[in-house]
């Protein structure tokens, strides 16, 4: 039985709409956490990052969680909500270092969509935490000139207004107008972006609080409350109400979810989201060998986690970008490249997908440009494309699966 209480994460649906698709390309972190001078390049649709426990898988989605709590606050909650600056600030690094974040990425629907980069410099400032620095540019691909769309220093800072005429034609005449922040650590795309106006800064600022982190646990997934709901929390504790949602509205999909499970997971016949006398959703599940459904209690850790799996890989509209920890958790290895072609599908269709995993059968089912390895080295992480070594691009190409080179010790040399 799934019995839920929506608290973890709070979906704007309409923000899940960006309005313009976006695409990271690159991204240069300094001075957090494991990463005090990293770059990761050639990032894909589906980028899925490997390295051993400790190497800081888990610190670069907290660069995600940590930027869109920003937004949604300012960066000195952010900063005191993953344990202070001197917690997420690199070992070793100076006293006065300062954080550095760097997002290079393309809105794909513009007819010359130009590079645009993102800069924060974050400082510590006691007794407060401080925006050094706030950019956004882009580079036409014309001459490669670069113009800023918006710089702030200390709360403080321009911004261009025709942003437009600069896109069409690089030399037209720039106009710029003055705003002081409420706060020198306010990001100012949050304000900025409720402006139309501004219209690569109101993107980013939807793009950035569309981003989701998922973490499905059992005991969250066999959670239960009434109410539909459009789209998956987090920790997936709503399921049979986007269940409901997406049983009654897009009959189609819905349909497409069962046959995929049925393929992914032989036996299960029939899903179906009913309501109880006090208005819980409840999920049953059919099981060929037995006459009558029986509830979710009764399924197995894995038939539930694949089944959340499919109902937010087939959403009517998907997220712009999700990063996903450990997918291959209570799941059987034979099920894994399902997945992954699941989530190839997926951000096919315009959600950007990075994924952390310790899986060789899911690794196995990659593609050489969608996997990275982490480094670690002396306390600092490196992220390197698996398709940047010329060995492994050799051995993949006569066939060599990237799961058993893995294994086999064949990206230690980066």
């Amino acid at each position: 039985m799934i019995c839920l209480t929506v608290t973890d994460q709070y979906l704007d649906l309409d923000r899940l709409r960006v309005e313009r698709m976006i695409k990271i390309e690159q991204i240069k972190i300094n001075n957090f956490k494991v990463f005090k001078d990293t770059s990761v390049k050639n990032l894909s649709r589906l980028n899925v990052f490997v390295g051993p426990n400790g190497s800081g898988k888990t610190s670069l989605f907290n660069l995600f969680g940590f930027l869109k709590d920003a937004l949604h606050t300012n960066v000195t909650v952010a900063v005191n909500k993953n344990g202070g600056f001197d917690e997420i600030v690199s070992r070793n690094a100076p006293q006065d270092a300062l954080i550095r974040i760097g997002i290079k990425y393309r809105e794909l629907e513009l007819k010359q969509s130009p590079l645009i980069t993102y800069e924060l410099v974050i400082k510590k400032n006691d007794p407060l935490i401080t925006l050094e620095t706030e950019k956004l540019n882009f580079r036409s691909e014309k001459n490669s000139q670069s113009i800023n769309l918006m710089k702030f220093h200390n709360g403080k800072g321009e911004v261009i207004n025709n942003e437009d005429e600069l896109i069409e034609d690089i030399k037209a005449v720039t106009k710029r107008e003055e705003q002081i922040l409420v706060a020198p650590d306010i990001l100012a795309i949050k304000g900025l972006g409720q402006f139309h106006k501004y219209k690569s800064i109101h993107s980013l600022q939807q793009y950035i609080d569309s981003w989701i982190i998922y973490n499905f646990q059992y005991k969250n997934l066999c959670n239960g409350e009434s109410g539909i709901e459009e789209y998956l929390s987090s920790s997936g504790n709503n399921l049979a109400q986007v269940t409901r949602f997406i049983y009654d509205n897009h009959p189609k999909i819905f349909q497409t979810i069962l046959e995929k499970m049925n393929e992914r997971i032989p036996g299960i016949e029939k899903v179906e989201a009913i309501r109880n006398e006090s208005g819980q959703v409840l999920l049953k599940f059919k099981d060929k060998p037995f006459i009558n459904p029986f509830f979710s209690r009764y399924v197995s850790d894995g038939t539930i986690k694949m089944f959340a799996y499919l109902i937010l890989l087939n959403a009517p509209v998907p997220h712009p970008l999700i990063c996903i920890e450990e997918p291959e958790n209570f799941l059987f290895p034979e099920l894994l490249k399902g997945l992954a072609d699941e989530l190839r599908d997926y951000a096919t269709r315009g959600g950007q997908v990075f994924v952390s995993t310790h899986s060789p059968e899911f690794v196995n089912a990659l593609d050489i440009r969608e996997l990275f390895v982490l480094k670690k080295t002396d306390g600092e992480t490196q992220i390197f494309p698996a398709i940047s070594d010329s060995q492994l691009n050799e051995l993949f190409e006569k066939g060599n699966e990237l799961g058993w080179l893995w294994q086999h010790g064949f990206m230690e040399n980066f």
